[in-house]
């Protein structure tokens, strides 16, 4: 088993990678707004969210330690 310790920083950053991923997937796939204006902020938030993933995973995967018994 592997443990973790991440600042709470560190938490709302990956919860808000996962929040801008979500919503640009929502909006792309929503009908709700006009097609030009959901596909361009649709796929900036996507983008967003998916680039912003890669530094915060590695930045966890970097503090992940095998558990000490």
């Amino acid at each position: 088993m592997r443990e973790t310790h991440l600042p709470l920083p560190y938490v709302g950053l990956i919860a808000g990678t996962r929040v801008a991923l979500g919503a640009g997937l929502g909006l792309l796939l929503s009908r709700r707004l006009a097609e030009r204006r959901r596909r361009g902020v649709g796929w900036a938030l996507f983008a967003l969210g998916a680039l912003s993933t890669i530094p915060l995973a590695l930045k966890v995967r970097a503090s992940t330690a095998p558990l000490q018994a």
